[in-house]
């Protein structure tokens, strides 16, 4: 099992920016996928970004092309988001999440979850 804490949530006016931690301990991720998801009220889980741990290749949802960027750091075991240009639509609880498979694109593929963290971007 992977444990994972998310970190850097907040509170953000439009066209701002915010940083999410994501740390994750248990294993050893150099096979693993990490993946950011978002949840709005009343919305279903949806993607947000990946990185493959091993090459740091990366995959993003249309609607944060751009403006996020996922990244890795080996040394600290974390993965994080920087996302730019926010919108009030970015509004939602960000949840980390880690596979054991590749691409991993399906959202049941992942099956170590974080607590989420939550951002609300203010028009």
């Amino acid at each position: 099992q992977v444990q994972l804490v998310e970190s850097g949530g907040g509170l953000v006016q439009a066209g701002g920016s915010l940083r999410l931690s994501c740390a994750a301990s248990g294993r050893t991720l150099s096979s693993y996928t990490m993946g950011w998801f978002r949840q709005a009220p009343g919305k279903e889980r949806e993607f947000v970004a990946r990185i493959r741990w091993s090459g740091g290749i990366t995959y993003y949802a249309d609607s944060v092309k751009g403006r996020f960027t996922i990244s890795r750091d080996n040394g600290k075991n974390t993965v994080n988001l920087q996302m730019n240009s926010l919108k009030p639509d970015d509004t939602a609880v960000y949840y980390c999440a880690a596979s054991r498979y590749y691409p991993a694109r399906s959202l049941d593929e992942y099956d170590n979850w974080g607590q989420g963290t939550q951002v609300t971007v203010s028009s």
